[in-house]
């Protein structure tokens, strides 16, 4: 009596249905590789904010794409009836629940994502210590590029247990550091007012973001750090090592003195004692 429950669950496979089912899944296909090939040259032909919307729209687009198929495959499976389509979805999500626990909690993850969008491609995201540039948001991981060119896939399931820090959060402003450790005898003053003007010279220096030079006292001497914006954030190595480059030579320029390795090691003995 329980297999013919069950069988009665399914519509009888015939020939034209199996023909249905195939063109589903190659249009389904079809959509998802339109999808991934043609929003990025979009784009990519865009800057700014809508850049970054129309890269946003992938992995949503990719998600309905995917409910949508496996809705109409369900349905043509199974008789329509409210009592077959809670009795075997039931069965399925309690096998799944069971069998990839991790696997669906990244799936649920990645939903979660798509919507709250802690990272969305474009953003230059942290985790676990490691940075890079999002290039593609999948329904179970995330796809990151480092500065060093390694492709790092993170899985969803990091949003319920980890931290991920967004340098640009889905804008086109990041801030960047550039940091000077100088010897305690200087003119303060003038040492930050040059590192200002060196940030304002910058050619990859984004004028309508703020230029702060921020100075912090030590045993040793004085840390300074220039905390501005490039005008892409894909620049912000560039822009550092720009205005560390200058930042440099105008230091030496004034005859100032860095600070050495050996005196900010003693000092940091000193404080672990």
């Amino acid at each position: 009596m329980d297999a013919e429950k069950v069988r009665n669950l399914f519509r009888s496979i015939t020939p034209g249905l199996l023909i249905e089912l195939a063109l589903v899944v190659a249009v389904a296909l079809l959509l998802a590789w339109l999808i991934q090939r043609l929003l990025p040259m979009l784009a990519a032909r865009l800057h700014g904010r809508r850049r970054h919307w129309v890269l946003a729209l992938i992995p949503t687009l990719r998600i309905l794409v995917v409910v949508a198929a496996i809705g109409w495959i369900v349905s043509l499976l199974i008789e329509p009836s409210l009592r077959n389509m809670v009795a075997i979805l039931g069965a399925v999500g309690l096998a799944l629940g069971f069998a990839l626990k991790d696997y669906v909690s990244s799936l649920f993850a990645g939903v979660v994502a798509a919507y709250e969008r802690p990272y969305r491609p474009g953003d230059w995201i942290e985790v676990d210590g490691c940075y890079g540039e999002v290039r593609h948001i999948g329904l179970r991981a995330v796809e990151m590029v480092t500065p060093d060119d390694t492709v790092v896939v993170v899985p969803h399931l990091k949003l319920w247990n980890g931290l991920i820090r967004n340098a640009n959060n889905g804008g086109a402003s990041l801030m960047c550091v550039a940091s000077f450790y100088l010897a305690p005898a200087h003119d303060a003053y003038q040492v930050r007012r040059i590192l200002h003007e060196v940030a304002l010279s910058s050619p990859y220096l984004k004028l309508s973001r703020p230029v702060v030079v921020v100075m912090e006292d030590h045993p040793w001497g004085s840390r300074y750090r220039i905390k501005a914006y490039p005008m892409d954030p894909r620049q912000q190595f560039l822009f550092i090592s720009d205005l560390t480059a200058r930042g440099k030579a105008q230091l030496q320029t004034m005859g100032v003195e860095f600070a050495r390795v050996e005196a900010m090691a003693q000092t940091s003995d000193s404080n672990a004692g």
